[in-house]
């Protein structure tokens, strides 16, 4: 990990810090707190996550939502709102934080705890809590264009973007609040003592443009999971996954990230550190099922948005809005087979009647599935293939394995060729712990075409020494079963996916591995590895 991400590393942890939020005079109130990306150490600016601020608002969460709201000046938020930012120095001395006058206990949570030895420390001192103040609160009207669109039709009860898990008790006032404050940020001014202003000056990050990394792309998370609870531990934590998705400046990736890390920088390799998006949302989930994707506002429209409100509510704020993030590398703009892996346009979507899922083709005109997608007694079948271009072809099962087989598999004739839709290879070799990625359908369907998920081959399981099951860590959910699993070194095809998960699955299970049926091509004929 250190050789491909150590560039990028050394950035998100530059730009990392942790925002607090309390009422002045009432410390039993709050605090509420969340990650944020420093923008400029001297003089201090700071963009967090905006749903600390929903019980400092004036006019209550309703306002977050109001037509045409774009942007909130600060004074938007009550008086007696107080902020502060910490940080990592840029360069950690030698000291162990005693020297900088630092107690041995890492925040005053932790002080208040039963006496005992000093709170463990990620070897680093960490400055002070900063005074902070609130210069705007800002969304990006694309995000909740593409938010709408996906999340709000008429099975958006199915949906919660929740800290707490289905069966926790939570307010529908709380969740309404958490819901409107989904894609809000808030630019911070952070009041800086000398020590600080004779940090570095200038912009700590740069941003990449909308478009400018693929879907499958490795992705960097940098959060503080728990927010202010003990920096000293969860300062900067970092969370490795990909780009699993795309609408717009809607982003997903199946970067495994924790409450608090809601406003976190979300980093690429390359360019080398380039920020691509921040935390929206660490967890969601769907008709009681957690779902492994942390929901992103990609950098470049949220920047562009605040340099126009600060140049509106502000016009001698022009200096603060040339703070704003400079934007590095070109838009790809292409279609996921010219800008990512090759192998992951194999996937298609199955339809049969009124249920769906995933598959893979194997021939131009043979697709295979899972059976309890496109069982045997089915007349007629749908693919759909949405890369390079969009086309639906109809055909039939002919072949599926039985309801009893544990070898959940179906294969799909079909009436025309899939032109363009890349055969991929499959795999004759079968690694333990070589990294792996699984493309399907699952979540969202068509509405946003096929996602990502990476993870490791955890197990191979053999009968005879014949390969006929397979492990694999990465996250997939209703809808991604058959759909394929590939070797991100070959490209090779492995098997393909089958998801039988518990509709009350909880995030702590999320880590749990998902079986993947072996397939393999001979004579031009598919057959189960068993």
């Amino acid at each position: 990990m250190g050789r491909q991400w150590g560039s990028a590393m050394r950035a998100a942890e530059q730009a990392g810090c942790v925002v607090s939020a309390s009422r002045a005079g009432r410390p039993e109130a709050g605090p509420w707190s969340c990650s944020g990306v420093i923008l400029s150490r001297s003089p201090g600016l700071v963009l967090c996550h905006g749903g600390i601020f929903v019980p400092f608002l004036r006019a209550g969460s309703e306002v977050l939502t109001a037509a045409g709201a774009a942007f909130l000046p600060g004074d938007s938020c009550s008086d007696d709102l107080r902020l502060h930012v910490q940080w990592a120095p840029t360069a950690a001395g030698p000291g162990d934080g005693a020297e900088r006058g630092r107690p041995g206990l890492c925040t005053p949570q932790c002080a208040g705890l039963e006496p005992g030895p000093p709170a463990p420390s990620r070897g680093r001192p960490l400055q002070p809590r900063l005074p902070a103040e609130l210069l705007l609160l800002l969304s990006c009207p694309a995000f909740w264009a593409h938010f709408a669109r996906l999340f709000g039709d008429e099975a958006a009860e199915q949906w919660r973007f929740s800290s707490a898990a289905p069966d926790d008790e939570v307010s529908e006032e709380e969740e309404a609040d958490q819901l409107r404050a989904l894609g809000w940020f808030a630019l911070l001014g952070v009041r800086l003592g000398q020590e600080e202003v004779e940090e570095e000056r200038g912009p700590v990050v740069a941003v990449s443009p909308l478009g400018a990394v693929p879907k499958g792309a490795p992705l960097l998370v940098c959060g503080s999971p728990f927010g202010a609870f003990c920096p000293d531990i969860f300062l900067n934590t970092l969370s490795c996954g990909v780009l699993s998705n795309v609408a717009g400046p809607l982003l997903l990736t199946d970067a495994r990230c924790l409450p608090g890390t809601e406003g976190g920088g979300v980093f690429t390799a390359r360019p080398a550190g380039a920020l691509v998006a921040l935390v929206a949302a660490p967890l969601c989930w769907k008709a009681g099922e957690w779902v492994g994707f942390t929901l992103l506002c990609a950098a470049a429209p949220l920047f562009r948005a605040a340099r126009d409100a600060l140049r509106r509510l502000r016009p001698s704020a022009a200096a603060l809005a040339a703070l704003m993030p400079p934007e590095v590398g070109v838009p790809w703009g292409l279609p996921l087979r010219d800008s990512g892996p090759l192998w992951a346009a194999a996937a298609v979507l199955v339809e049969c009647g009124t249920v769906w899922g995933s598959g893979v083709a194997v021939a131009p005109r043979l697709v295979v599935t899972c059976r309890h997608v496109s069982p045997r007694e089915a007349a007629r079948v749908l693919v759909r293939s949405t890369t390079p271009k969009s086309v639906a072809i109809w055909g039939c099962v002919v072949f599926a394995t039985r309801e009893s087989c544990p070898y959940d598999i179906a294969v799909v004739s079909l009436e025309e060729d899939l032109d363009d839709v890349p055969i991929p290879v499959p795999a004759e070799h079968f690694h333990e712990g070589e990294a792996v990625s699984v493309v399907g359908f699952g979540v969202f369907g068509q509405a946003c075409g096929p996602s990502v998920t990476s993870g490791i081959l955890s197990a191979v399981v053999q009968v005879d020494g014949m390969p006929v099951m397979l492990q694999t860590t990465c996250a997939v959910h209703s809808g991604s079963s058959g759909g394929p699993l590939f070797s991100n070194h070959s490209g090779n095809l492995l098997g393909v996916g089958l998801v039988k998960a518990s509709q009350t699955q909880k995030p702590t299970e999320a880590g749990k591995v998902k079986q993947m049926n072996g397939r393999r091509q001979q004579g031009g004929e598919g057959r189960g590895l068993n």
